[in-house]
């Protein structure tokens, strides 16, 4: 490689990296005002395109977030973020994305590991490129598991608050408050949004928009139910959260039957990654004249639809829902 190419390719990764800087650095300004928009777009009962429009006057938004906000993506795109719990707009994941994506075809346009450039630089964009996206889906999933666990504790908490005759909206407060992340969070938006003028039934339905499980939508129908037919909410509450308990349990058994296929899964997928890296490591030279036969390039894409093919296929086997 010449000495000029070098150095254009390191002062494109330079400029990269200080984008990504001045991005970090708008994520930490705008963190503060995600936070109460995060409290108080749901006091609206609004659609989501309303809701998320209240603090913020479009004309202030970021060209690329005005030109996002035509389309159905960043209503999902913020969805998400809500629920993963960070602090990011749908804009400044779009740019995250994008700049993942041309870092990661710069590298492989550089290093060439899969013996031949296209693939390469197509490869280490994806990979580079849907890091951000994959990491958003990695907190939400996290965050989600971590609220299903802490939710039969919360439920108990709230009928012991009850038969010692607080009202539902004080015990709401009292869990809030004394509960940890993420599940303090959520019950303290939920009691703000009712504490502020929201209907119960419009708070405790945006609630459920906000945590999508089938848990928090259980919790949801028993109190509404409750309020428009009477009955003993804190004994309800309490067979909930046994109920929910009982899911864990068996939700337990069948991980712990299930895990040698998610094993050999992972292996099966792994496997032929590795043995590529392996063999370019052997026999650089391999690869690169596959690909240039006609025969070659598309046997290596048949083996790459085959790879992605059985990985869904052993997922979706090994995937059982409880």
């Amino acid at each position: 490689m010449s000495p000029i190419l070098g150095i254009i390719i390191f002062l494109v990764l330079f400029a990269i990296i200080m984008i990504a800087v001045g991005l970090a650095s708008r994520f930490a300004e705008f963190q503060s005002k995600k936070q109460v928009a995060t409290i108080l777009n749901p006091v609206t009962a609004e659609d989501e395109a309303l809701q998320t429009s209240i603090l913020v006057d479009p004309e202030e938004r970021d060209p690329l977030e005005r030109l996002l906000q035509r389309s159905e993506l960043p209503g999902r795109l913020e969805v998400m973020l809500q629920q993963s719990g960070l602090q990011w707009s749908s804009s400044h994941l779009v740019i995250a994305i994008l700049l993942g994506s041309v870092a990661g075809a710069t590298l492989g346009w550089w290093l060439q590991p899969l013996g031949f450039t296209l693939a390469s630089s197509l490869f280490f964009a994806f990979l580079l490129g849907g890091a951000p996206f994959f990491y958003v889906r990695f907190k939400r999933a996290q965050r989600m598991a971590a609220f299903e666990e802490q939710l039969p504790e919360a439920l108990d908490f709230l009928a012991r608050s009850m038969r010692a005759g607080h009202a539902f909206s004080i015990s709401l407060e009292m869990l809030g408050s004394e509960s940890p992340d993420p599940i303090g969070q959520e019950f303290r938006a939920l009691f703000a949004e009712q504490n502020l003028g929201a209907p119960i039934d419009v708070a405790l339905e945006n609630f459920s928009k906000r945590v999508p499980l089938l848990d928090v939508r259980l919790f949801v129908s028993s109190v509404l139910l409750q309020r428009q037919t009477g009955g003993n909410l804190s004994e309800v509450l309490s067979r909930l959260a046994y109920l929910i308990r009982e899911r864990f349990r068996l939700r337990g058994q069948v991980r712990s039957a299930s895990a040698h296929g998610r094993l050999t899964s992972r292996v099966l997928t792994a496997l032929p990654i590795v043995m590529v890296f392996a063999l370019q490591a052997v026999a650089p030279g391999y690869l690169g004249e596959m690909a240039k036969d006609p025969d070659g390039k598309w046997l290596i894409a048949g083996a790459l639809m085959a790879q992605i093919i059985g990985y869904l296929i052993m997922r979706r086997i090994t995937d059982i829902k409880v």
